[in-house]
């Protein structure tokens, strides 16, 4: 059988560039609490997403459940079920009750028509999730809130690097949270991001992040802990430098995925958003008809060393921990979708080859 392929394959720099990097953490013996790399990826991230407050986390789910702390809510926030499960978990361990939206058939993002019959007087905030790096409605989104005086923040873990109309989307909403997991465009092994534009937050994000530490001897929130170290700081700057690169090579694996599966029946394609410059994070395939189609490809795939990811299934909404308080059938085009996606092995690595090889195992399945 040949060599395995994966559904993602984590992009690393070169061994000695990494080696370099790193190397001068033996001398000063500084690995962790914002040192001298943390500092340094901060700032690069910065100038990058060209935002002005960035703070890094250990992890992506920690650093959105710190966002959506730091701004004290309370009540009902809009979201979808359409995500992975940390979205939802965030919300509720804030001690919040998430109100689930239906998704757009086009891009499987929040559906805007459908969220303003959703607030009451009891929601507080958005958290719409860009989706395989497609981006939200932002301008919707943006005047539903300031209609009803929310708070927007963005789970933007597939969406980094990604512009809109020229604009980051680490610009948009109040808060913008980033995953720097192993599996995503960008990576710090693993790592996430919040950035914001009230620079007020960035006391208490550093607080929230830090065991709730304001000084020497205060102490003045209850939190936890979710600092980045610095070998996942100096992986992150060595991956930054290699970026533009690593998309590159991605948009080149997805032109062939889409020359080889464009107008076949049965299989609906992601159309490329207008304005918007993508990181080519995922490419999901969606099978009409039976959702049975969908899991004989997953199956024939994997018989043959290839393993495709049925993401996002299941619906956070029907998970065992959500399952008796919502009723899936109240967002049924994120249920159909979730029953008949599948998202497809990309890497900046992947062979051509490997991806022909791939599509004709779907092509002559459907």
């Amino acid at each position: 059988m040949k060599k395995p392929i994966q559904v993602t394959k984590s992009s690393m720099p070169e061994f000695e560039e990494y080696i370099h990097e790193i190397k001068d953490i033996w001398d000063s013996r500084w690995l962790t609490n914002m040192g001298v790399k943390h500092r340094k990826l901060q700032e690069k991230l910065a100038k990058y997403l060209n935002v002005e407050n960035v703070i890094l986390f250990s992890n992506g789910h920690l650093a959105l459940e710190s966002a959506i702390a730091a701004l004290e809510l309370k009540g009902e926030v809009i979201t979808t079920p359409f995500t992975f499960v940390s979205t939802t978990h965030a919300i509720v361990r804030n001690g919040l009750r998430p109100v689930f939206c239906d998704i757009s058939q086009a891009d499987y993002t929040i559906d805007t028509d459908k969220l303003e019959s959703l607030i009451t007087e009891n929601t507080c905030a958005i958290v719409p999730v860009h989706v395989y790096g497609n981006i939200c409605n932002i301008k919707d989104i943006d005047r539903i809130a300031k209609k009803y005086n929310l708070k927007v923040i963005y789970d933007a873990a597939h969406a980094f690097g990604v512009t809109v109309e020229g604009q980051g989307v680490a610009s948009f909403g109040d808060i913008s949270m980033f995953s720097f997991h192993a599996t995503k465009v960008f990576h710090t092994i693993e790592g996430g991001a919040v950035t914001f534009k009230d620079k007020t937050l960035n006391e208490k994000i550093n607080a929230l992040k830090n065991f709730g530490i304001t000084g020497a001897e205060s102490v003045e929130y209850i939190a936890g802990n979710a600092k980045m170290n610095e070998f996942q700081a100096a992986m992150g700057i060595c991956n930054l430098r290699n970026l533009d690169n690593e998309i590159n090579k991605r948009r080149l694996i997805v032109e062939r995925y889409r020359e080889r599966l464009h107008g076949i029946d049965g299989i609906k394609l992601v159309q490329p958003q207008a304005g918007v410059n993508s990181n080519y994070a995922y490419f999901p395939i969606v099978f009409s008809g039976r959702a049975l189609i969908r899991d004989d490809i997953f199956d024939r795939l994997k018989a043959q060393g290839i393993f495709a990811r049925k993401y996002f299934y299941p619906l956070t909404n029907t998970f065992e921990c959500y399952r008796y308080q919502y009723d899936a059938e109240s967002t049924p085009i994120a249920r159909y979708i979730s029953e008949r996606v599948l998202t497809l092995p990309l890497y900046a690595d992947l062979e051509f080859d490997d991806v022909d090889r791939i599509c004709n195992i779907i092509i002559n399945r459907v």
